[in-house]
This record gives structure tokens, C-alpha cells and sequence, in this order.
């Protein structure tokens, strides 16, 4: 099995030469190339010259981790992302989340919790320490207007929620994926989100299912 390929772009180079050594002793994972800024990123990847999880730092100078997300999510969106921060401003961390990064870490977390969110991540699952999530279910207004959704699309959403793929969706509810893709649409626009967590914490906050 190929190790895992990670890209480390931080602009302190002793904490990047510590993340390098932890995740060089991980079994399944290597580090494929580091990078002191958001710009250095795009100069290093390449189709071929690709890693599988990029973790970013958020304040970088040149080209920050807001801009570089913004980067990798329109030009790679394959590509998952963790980031590494020592904030928890909420404005930054609801921005990063948009931009569908799928991890959440402080830079003072345990060497044990990076291997988590590596982990996790490397499967597909997301990594957001309990701020992060409370700071999404928060971000719903209780004032939004009572948003109407028809069978269908509250049993495309329930299913969303879990850790089925879009085909096996599609298996389930008896359609195709096309007509999955286009109930994922529609919600997307209907509930004013723009990822599948997005989906699945709606669905937490409406108490439509249970994490």
C-alpha cells in the first residue's frame, strides 16, 4: 500500500522540521515536500508532483492560508486539507471550513491527535476539535426562515450524513447519480452551504439525525 503524501506549508521552519519528523514516524504516511507560504505551494505541485494532504498554517506572509485554501480548493479539490493554527478566531475558522478543508488543528495539540486527523482525514472522514464544531452549529441563525424539504431530499440528506458514497446513495435510494448530484445541488443552495459536512451538521442542528 503507497504511503500516504503530505505537503507541510508553514512559514516557521522549526515547527515544520518537528511535523516533518512526527509524521516521517507514522506508519503510512511521508512527507512529499514542504513549503514556507501559500505561493512556494503552487510553484512546488504539479499533477504529477501531487500530495494527498496538504496541513496549513493560516497566518503565512506572501500568500496566506485563506488565499492558498481558496487556491487549492479551485485547483486541486482532491486534495484534502488540515489546517494547523494557534487561533481560534471564528471568522477564520468558518472561512477555512467553506473553502472545504476537512481537519482542525492548534498547533499545541498532542502528537497523538495530529495521527488522528491524519488518519481520519486519509479515509475520507473529517477532524474538527469540539470549538470548531460548536462554532459551526452556532453559525446556523435560530432566525432563518423555516426551509421546507420534501421526502426525497430529507432521505438524500439523512444519507448524506453517513459514510456512504454518492453511488451507494443513489444504489440505495434507486436512481442515478446524476439525479443524486442533483439532489446534493439543490440542497446545497437551499440550505446556504457548500460542502457534504455542511449537509450533515444541518442535519445535526435540525435534530434530523444523530451523531
Amino acid at each position: 500500500m503507497e504511503a500516504i503524501r503530505i505537503a507541510l506549508v508553514d512559514d516557521h521552519r522549526l515547527f515544520r522540521s518537528g511535523i516533518a519528523s512526527l509524521i516521517n514516524n507514522l506508519n503510512g504516511f511521508t512527507i512529499l515536500f514542504e513549503a514556507a507560504n501559500g505561493k512556494e505551494l503552487t510553484q512546488k505541485i504539479t499533477p504529477r508532483n501531487k500530495p494527498d494532504i496538504i496541513l496549513l498554517d493560516i497566518n503565512m506572509p506572501v500568500m496566506d492560508g485563506v488565499h492558498t485554501a481558496q487556491w487549492v480548493h479551485n485547483t486541486y479539490p482532491e486534495i484534502a486539507m488540515i489546517v494547523l493554527s494557534m487561533h481560534e478566531d471564528p471568522h477564520k475558522v468558518l472561512t477555512m471550513l467553506k473553502l472545504g478543508v476537512k481537519g482542525y488543528l492548534l498547533k499545541d495539540a498532542e502528537p497523538n491527535e495530529f495521527e488522528q486527523a491524519l488518519f481520519k482525514v486519509s479515509k475520507g472522514e473529517v477532524y474538527y476539535p469540539e470549538f470548531v464544531t460548536r462554532l459551526l452549529l452556532n453559525s446556523f441563525s435560530n432566525t432563518e426562515v423555516e426551509i421546507k424539504l420534501n421526502a426525497r431530499e430529507l432521505e438524500f440528506l439523512k444519507l448524506a450524513s453517513t459514510e456512504l458514497t454518492y453511488k451507494e446513495i443513489a444504489d440505495q435510494m434507486n436512481i442515478s447519480v446524476r439525479t443524486v448530484d442533483g439532489y446534493r445541488d439543490a440542497l446545497f443552495e437551499k440550505l446556504h452551504v457548500k460542502s457534504r459536512v455542511g449537509l450533515v451538521l444541518y442535519a445535526v442542528k435540525n435534530k434530523l439525525i444523530n451523531l
